[in-house]
């Protein structure tokens, strides 16, 4: 890559980091198939990529939609509009309410279940603490 070709780049994209960007999805495009608009002149994707930013021959704003496409995550839903918004909203108060129960129940069967080992213990613990009736005859005979 020809400092000559990055330098005659940032007249036409003057922030380094999006003519990296530019230049990195029209590579992509011409590894995907894109056509060329230069001649390759035996150069890799990259250098052509710059050559044809440098000399105008590729659309900037094509570039740049292409790449937010690219980086996009989210993926547009379609809104329900009128009566059947109403009925989503309906449909998932519904499902926030079962959930919700679901989740009160589940907080109860929880307490009741440490209720009941904290019983256990206790038990545990009172059948440690009383002694044995014939421990205490020897002990009080003796």
């Amino acid at each position: 890559m020809a400092r000559v070709t990055v330098e005659d780049c940032v007249l036409k994209v003057p922030n380094r980091f999006e003519l990296v960007l530019l230049a990195a999805q029209r590579s992509r495009n011409l590894g995907a198939g894109a056509p060329l608009s230069l001649d390759r002149d035996n150069d890799k994707n990259p250098v052509v990529a710059l050559r044809e930013i440098a000399e105008g021959t590729v659309e900037l704003g094509e570039l740049e939609s292409g790449l937010i496409r690219g980086l996009q995550k989210v993926v547009e839903i379609e809104e329900p509009e009128g009566e059947d918004a109403e009925l989503a909203a309906i449909g998932l108060g519904a499902e926030l309410a079962e959930a919700a129960e679901r989740d009160e129940i589940l907080a109860d069967v929880l307490q009741v279940v440490e209720e009941d080992e904290l019983e256990v213990a206790d038990a545990d613990l009172d059948d440690e603490a009383e002694p044995d009736e014939g421990n205490e005859q020897d002990r009080d005979g003796v």
